[in-house]
């Protein structure tokens, strides 16, 4: 089964808040690539191109200008909205790293080829991303990481995993006796 894991758009960031009165836009930096909030930069708002005109950061978060917005008004209608890139525009990544949008929804398997489940959410922690894995026994939790996780076949919606002693049993759910 050959699987689709581009799609059209990628959220980089999301507008939190105006900044000031002149259409300056605080935003939630959602990407592992700041760079792509600078000067001259294109991205999408609900599908419409952009350009970012200014770009500073204060506490962790882009304050950006974008062209054609200008007062608190037009600001305010963007508020919640998802900053987004064109698939086209992303970067090339190292061949044993994926974007968090191409594991999603893959299929997690042991080296012995027992279901684990699919992976329905990643969350970022500062020694290694923990996969959330759905199975027949509700959430599982796996690092990710090169002692866990053996191999990614994107076009087959595969990860391969061999679990650690004990990494599995951690995550079953306890019946009482």
């Amino acid at each position: 089964m050959k699987r689709n894991t581009e799609p059209e758009y990628i959220t980089i960031g999301t507008i939190v808040s105006p900044w000031g009165l002149q259409g300056y836009i605080k935003v939630n930096v959602e990407t592992d690539f700041p760079q792509r909030f600078s000067a001259s930069s294109q991205v999408f708002i609900d599908s419409q191109s952009m350009i970012i005109d200014e770009v500073t950061w204060h506490k962790g978060k882009a304050i950006i200008k974008l062209q054609g917005v200008d007062t608190e008004e037009e600001v305010d209608r963007l508020i919640g909205r998802v900053i987004e890139i064109h698939h086209s525009q992303l970067f090339s990544l190292e061949n044993d790293e994926y974007f968090h949008f191409q594991l999603i929804g893959l299929e997690v398997i042991t080296g012995e080829g027992v279901v684990i489940g699919k992976i329905k959410e990643i969350l970022s922690m500062a020694s290694a991303d923990v996969y959330v894995i759905t199975g027949k026994d509700g959430d599982i939790l796996i690092p990710a990481t090169d002692e866990v996780i053996k191999s990614v076949d994107l076009d087959n919606g595969v990860m391969v995993i061999e679990p650690m002693d004990g990494l599995l049993d951690l995550n079953e759910k306890k019946t009482k006796k």
